[in-house]
């Protein structure tokens, strides 16, 4: 590898702010917000949204639909009687 080209890879403290989880990771991003974990100064990476707080991965994810076409595929291609 060349010297001098490579971003820093350091740890961070990241923030979930939905959630208010935070957590210890790596990563190469800059931050000027820093923060004691554990006796450790660490700079922290703010995120809107994580796996955490996400609706897919916490089971509340909705389907929206606002045509209608789900209920009409339902209707057409649904429950049909069995054949013999």
């Amino acid at each position: 590898m060349r010297t001098g080209i490579h971003p820093e890879y350091r740890k961070v403290l990241y923030h979930d702010s939905a959630t208010n989880d935070e957590w210890v990771g790596f990563s190469t991003q800059r931050s000027e917000e820093v923060k004691s974990h554990e006796g450790e100064e660490l700079p922290v990476i703010r995120l809107d949204i994580s796996s955490k707080s996400h609706p897919f991965w916490t089971g509340q994810a909705r389907t929206l639909d606002a045509e209608g076409r789900i209920d009409r595929f339902k209707r057409r291609y649904g429950r049909r009687g069995k054949k013999k």
